[in-house]
């Protein structure tokens, strides 16, 4: 995502009564590659299954932030790769307009580098987020090197999140921690276990049933039966 338009106000104030819809649709241009998308889709289904008993967080990837009525058609926010914004309903939404939204920003923002978009999100972005939005945690990943950085907002900066003997960096926002798992970005419980997406959560039972299976037969027991 290369355009990009913004203010410096970080605060909402004497909001227009004639607000835009909040229905407002996305303007995204299409993810740089299939690797893009994929990585994408992973962080998406790997916390929508984790955080599934949840209601109060909003997680989605290549959508549009608005976040100035004053001048909206002058000033939008091509979207991170992706964001969470924590404390809030959880619903489909066509983009995420702050001034509809309580003002919420962000908590967790995380952009996927690719050649074209990598100096815009580790210079300017990496501004916005900080000054602008106030996003409490930013992350990038180049899914073609492995790069992998984090950073949390302290005193109005970002400072680097050192990372864990695995090279894993936490979350506070999250209680997770976000890591390189086979050239992937995932997230990891505190206990270090993987998320796992649907797909990998579906495999696991269905290898756990096959072992019961072979016991049962090694029993002489027919596991069809039982």
């Amino acid at each position: 995502m290369t355009s990009l338009a913004i203010s410096t106000e970080p605060e909402i104030e004497e909001l227009p009564s004639d607000l835009p819809p909040d229905d407002l649709e996305s303007d995204e241009p299409p993810m740089e590659s299939t690797e893009h998308l994929a990585q994408l889709l992973l962080l998406l289904d790997s916390i929508e299954l984790y955080w599934k008993e949840r209601a109060d967080f909003f997680a989605a990837g290549n959508l549009t932030i608005y976040f100035s009525p004053k001048q909206l058609k002058n000033e939008k926010f091509n979207g991170p790769d992706f964001f969470i914004v924590l404390g809030t309903e959880r619903k489909p939404r066509k983009s995420w307009t702050v001034w509809h939204e309580d003002g919420k920003y962000p908590n967790v923002i995380v952009e996927v580098l690719s050649h074209s978009t990598k100096k815009l999100d580790q210079g300017l972005k990496k501004q916005v987020y900080q000054d602008v939005f106030r996003t409490p945690e930013y992350f990038w990943f180049d899914p073609e090197t492995n790069e992998f950085a984090g950073f949390r907002l302290l005193g109005g900066q970002y400072e680097p999140i050192t990372p864990d003997r695995d090279g894993r960096l936490w979350s506070t926002q999250l209680d997770l921690s976000l890591g390189v798992h086979e050239d992937k970005l995932r997230f990891f419980t505190k206990e270090g276990a993987l998320v796992p997406t649907g797909r990998e959560l579906a495999e696991t039972e269905h290898a756990r049933a096959d072992r019961l299976a072979e016991k049962l037969r090694a029993l002489g027991v027919d596991p069809d039966s039982v």
